[in-house]
């Protein structure tokens, strides 16, 4: 019910329009991407409605419209978002600071995860990561390294992220390593090194959903991609793998922050710490979600493609997000220029 409700009760709360009367059971505005409805009202969104006595209202869309929405208009009291564009929403100045008494539930998960864009701002409540999958029937020697996305025999058959999602930029940092250099301070070298890689690319994708399009219509045999999407390439492609990586994959993590101009900021914060406890983190596992919750124990066959447990999170790289906001607009003017977008 909590979704049928949400696309019609979330204009008129934005709008502020709400009337006192209909405003008596309080309401808490999530804002989120709607990927796993069903999943998301039995696991989170009705227990939590019977915990607080509320009623929750969820607004869907992207990560860069939701923060745009967010900009202009406020009302949000949560938000689901990548650490990426925690950053952006920082710069933007439209999340409150955190008190991080009002979370106990954080003594519970990954020091990693307590505070990926610094204490003042939220917690990441998924430990992601960003690396290379491949179809094993296709790829005869296996990807072990970034650098295997620049072999002459993958020419055409690569897929990688546009550079305005989540993980775009990073490609340039990995570009940059590969020849020795940091794209922060020397991002000549390091977008030739991309520029070499054009050969093989085949597409620059914007979703999840496109990216498993190539893969099964065998478009692409070797992607960077996150592992949120493992589960469709895996389901579209049996012979899909994730490539051990000898530099590590990247950790992506998917922050809960607190609206500047939410109306709850109470209800906000007992949010998050359910989100954060144990028996909601054992829950998401069943869509896929790499729980950040130290005390969730997982069975070998529930882990596949995340990254589980303190010693896979510790190995994680985890990029300064920072650095690269401040770069990405030149950033983008180079790769516009590189991938004629």
């Amino acid at each position: 019910m909590t979704r049928i409700l949400s696309s019609i009760l979330v204009a008129s709360v934005l709008a502020g329009s709400v009337t006192p009367a209909s405003a008596e059971e309080k309401t808490l505005v999530v804002s989120e991407w709607g990927y796993t409805p069903q999943q998301s009202d039995e696991f989170l969104y009705k227990p939590f409605e019977k915990i607080c006595g509320c009623k929750v209202v969820i607004d869907t869309g992207n990560n860069a419209d939701r923060l745009n929405k967010m900009r202009i208009r406020g009302g949000i009291d949560v938000m689901f978002i990548t650490d990426a564009f925690t950053q952006q929403g920082i710069d933007a100045g439209v999340f409150a600071k955190i008190d991080r008494a009002k979370l106990p539930n954080l003594s519970e998960i990954y020091d990693i995860a307590k505070a990926p864009q610094g204490k003042d701002y939220g917690p990441a409540y998924v430990a992601g990561h960003y690396g290379i999958m491949y179809d094993a029937s296709k790829v005869k020697e296996p990807i072990t390294s970034w650098k295997d996305l620049w072999r002459p025999e993958l020419k055409g058959m690569v897929a990688i992220p546009g550079f305005n999602t989540t993980t775009g930029p990073l490609t340039a940092v990995i570009a940059g390593k590969r020849v020795g250099v940091d794209a922060l301070t020397d991002p000549d070298r390091a977008f030739k090194s991309l520029a070499e890689l054009k050969p093989n690319i085949r597409k620059t994708y914007n979703t999840g959903s496109e990216l498993v399009n190539l893969f099964s219509t065998g478009e692409v045999v070797a992607a960077a991609v996150q592992d949120f999407a493992a589960p469709a390439i895996h389901k579209a492609v049996p012979n899909a793998r994730w490539a051990p990586l000898s530099e590590g994959d990247y950790a992506i993590f998917n922050t809960l922050n607190i609206g500047k101009r939410g109306a709850n900021p109470e209800l906000a914060y007992q949010f998050i710490n359910y989100k954060l406890s144990q028996e909601v983190q054992e829950k998401f596992v069943a869509v896929g979600d790499s729980p950040v919750n130290k005390n969730v124990k997982l069975q070998p066959e529930q882990i596949g493609d995340m990254a589980y447990g303190p010693d896979a999170v510790s190995k994680l790289q985890k990029p300064d997000f920072k650095a690269i906001q401040a770069q990405k607009s030149d950033w983008e003017h180079r790769w516009n220029d590189l991938f004629g977008q």
